[in-house]
């Protein structure tokens, strides 16, 4: 698992175009292959060739070649003779989920408020998977090596926002993740094994919200909870972010956690009136 985001997370490994799973009689096996095609490109990937894509997929040249052209001729594609790159129109695929979402623009006041009074940056994101992926941000001090940005994904048992969401998931459902889930140790304070997690997630459930301490990132600090919806379920979590050097765990808590507390209430009242 890499801590690095990604708006277009590639294909996972080992996925071959002849793959046996279980899937409905009306799974359409190749609008999944277009798809992958469109994930395999990405910010470490931003070109490639005809061979790349079909490497990278695990399709033959011949499928990933008629899916490149198709999408070049909708605009999602375009090519210089020898490399593929993604075009601009892609936005619109991510931006009709965020449009009907509605949160980030009923978010996006309260949490550039919060921010102007802690000095620090604000995102929230929701839960895909077992990654979380960013729907609004107010950044301020640039605090990570690794860029975050509008539809940007990091692993959910390693971020704060995905800690808050997953301590809302049926014990069913944590238990399925924490079974599946290889966390990689990406600082000394990293949790990685399952009893560990288990622990954490069961400690945000009992304070109503998440801190972690340099467990993505050397030197991060950063504190969440979730925003619910009218009915009371978990959309999404937004949290804030400060760097270790100018902010200890004991002010963390004691400041910026009832602010940030505050800021989620407003926002989900407001989220209950839509």
């Amino acid at each position: 698992m890499s801590r690095r985001a990604t708006s277009l997370a590639p294909s996972g490994p080992g996925a071959t175009e002849a793959e046996p799973t279980s899937r409905p009689a009306e799974f359409i096996q190749s609008l999944e292959r277009g798809l992958s095609v469109l994930r395999a490109f990405s910010a470490e990937r931003p070109a490639m060739t005809l061979s790349e894509v079909a490497r990278t997929t695990h399709l033959t040249r011949a499928t990933a070649r008629r899916l490149l052209l198709t999408f070049e001729a909708l605009g999602y594609m375009r090519s210089d003779g020898r490399c593929f790159e993604l075009t601009p129109r892609v936005l619109d695929l991510g931006y009709a989920y965020v449009s009907s979402l509605k949160l980030p623009d009923i978010a996006q006041p309260f949490m550039e408020a919060l921010s102007e009074r802690v000095h620090e940056s604000v995102s929230a994101a929701v839960l895909d998977d077992d990654e979380i992926v960013y729907v609004a941000r107010v950044p301020t001090k640039r605090i990570m090596t690794v860029s975050i940005s509008l539809g940007s994904r990091l692993p959910a048992a390693t971020t704060s926002l995905g800690r808050a969401l997953l301590a809302e998931l049926p014990d069913d459902e944590l238990e399925a993740f924490l079974a599946r889930t290889s966390v990689q140790r990406l600082t000394a304070h990293t949790l990685t094994q399952a009893a560990e997690l288990r622990e954490a997630i069961f400690e945000v459930r009992r304070l109503g919200y998440a801190v972690l301490d340099q467990e993505l990132e050397v030197g991060v600090r950063s504190a969440s909870t979730v925003l619910r919806n009218r009915r009371g379920c978990a959309v999404a979590a937004i949290n804030v972010s400060t760097h270790a050097g100018r902010v200890s765990l004991k002010e963390l808590r004691s400041a910026f956690v009832p602010q940030l507390l505050a800021t989620a209430e407003a926002i989900t009242a407001q989220l209950a009136r839509q």
